[in-house]
């Protein structure tokens, strides 16, 4: 049963929220989360958890049961067909987990749900909000169903096209989308393709990136001139000809999942609002490149949960400006890392072939491989 009052209520429950009320469940308070779908998602969507995050996820309990589940690869190369342009290694970093973890959405959300689970919590489905009201004690969220909530504290994770940030005034300036399609698929396929680590291939057509999976299967991104809403097998195999290896044929056997999208960058102006906070995608959006989206929501996650923890027992709500600050500086970092990367990634053809040359004299240089792989893993500003 919903309840009526709660100490703070999370709108949304993708891996942002989960994880918001893990971390509260944790230190023992009282945590109320909703969630506009009647059942978690099934695809895999985001698929890669960085160094930094799995340590962060230390604190919530769950980087153990992630690490058994996922791929664990040590190794991303930049790559032009056959020729490795820039190798970069993540066995070789100053953490407990020297490597991008591969692992599907889905499976994210579903160890953060059963540990939420264990510590007593649960996600009501499907309420949709759509209304808040404040005051000095807290807020109240009026959903569809007619049903209010009062809690002491929201938090906005219901992701890209928050309702409830937008009925906060918490907005964005600027423009926000880049003139670029990209298509997505997972892919089931034979031969030609490493299994143990993330290739970028930056060819004179376009850029391609394989990525593993733990099923065996893989996650092709191509930026393309038109993206079909559900690539199919041959189109899957026109990226990786024209794109891919050339040494040896990759045949691509079943298309699992496929979809296309259009990159959105924009950071929230502010990510506090009296008692509602934006976490994840809420308060900001980018490039997938690099791998960043979901890491940085779910370090906004334990850092957030955590400052609420502080704020209702002390009643000292400093914590949750500290947080506002800190993790929208962060934010702005990793969307100006991942647009750079995007725009090289995406040069004009004529060039693609210069790009390529200088990185393969930058790649000769240790501190770029090292500085590139700590910037990705999100551990240079620990």
């Amino acid at each position: 049963m919903l309840k009526e009052r709660t100490e703070v209520l999370v709108v949304g429950a993708g891996p942002v929220g989960l994880a918001v009320a893990v971390s509260l469940a944790g230190q023992g308070r009282e945590v109320t989360v909703v969630d506009r779908q009647a059942a978690g998602a099934n695809t895999s969507r985001a698929s890669v958890v960085h160094p930094r995050t799995l340590e962060m996820l230390e604190r919530i309990g769950v980087s153990k049961r992630l690490t058994e589940l996922g791929l664990h690869v040590e190794q991303f190369n930049i790559a032009e067909g056959d020729r490795t342009l820039v190798p970069v290694r993540f066995d070789r970093l100053p953490t407990e987990y020297p490597y991008v973890l591969m692992i599907p959405q889905y499976l994210t959300e579903q160890v953060l749900l059963e540990r939420l689970e264990e510590l007593g919590g649960k996600v009501h489905r499907p309420y949709v909000a759509c209304g808040v009201r404040q005051s000095d004690e807290g807020a109240e969220v009026i959903l569809e169903s007619g049903e209010v909530i009062r809690a002491r504290y929201v938090v906005a994770a219901d992701g890209m096209n928050s309702r409830i940030r937008d009925l906060a005034g918490l907005g964005f300036t600027g423009a926000d989308t880049l003139p670029l399609n990209f298509t997505l698929a997972d892919v089931r396929v034979e031969g030609g393709l490493p299994a143990e680590e993330v290739l970028l291939y930056f060819s004179k057509v376009g850029i391609l990136v394989a990525a593993p999976l733990p099923d065996g299967s893989f996650r092709l991104v191509a930026e393309v001139e038109e993206a079909p809403e559900h690539p199919d097998v041959a189109y899957a195999q026109r990226l990786l000809n024209t794109r891919g290896p050339k040494s040896e044929t990759v045949r691509v056997a079943e298309v699992i999942w496929g979809s296309r999208f259009r990159i959105h960058e924009r950071v929230a102006d502010r990510y506090r609002e009296g008692r509602i906070l934006l976490a994840g995608d809420a308060a900001h959006t980018h490039s997938p490149a690099g791998g960043q989206g979901m890491n940085l929501g779910l370090r906004d996650a334990v850092t957030l949960g955590e400052a609420l923890a502080v704020a209702l027992s002390s009643g000292d709500e400093s914590s949750l400006d500290d947080y506002a600050m800190s993790s929208r500086e962060e934010a702005v970092r990793v969307v100006s890392l991942a647009h750079r990367l995007t725009r090289l990634a995406t040069v004009p053809t004529a060039v693609r072939p210069a790009r390529n040359l200088v990185l393969r004299l930058l790649a000769q240089l240790p501190r770029f491989r090292r500085g590139l792989a700590e910037q990705l893993a999100a551990i240079g500003h620990r």
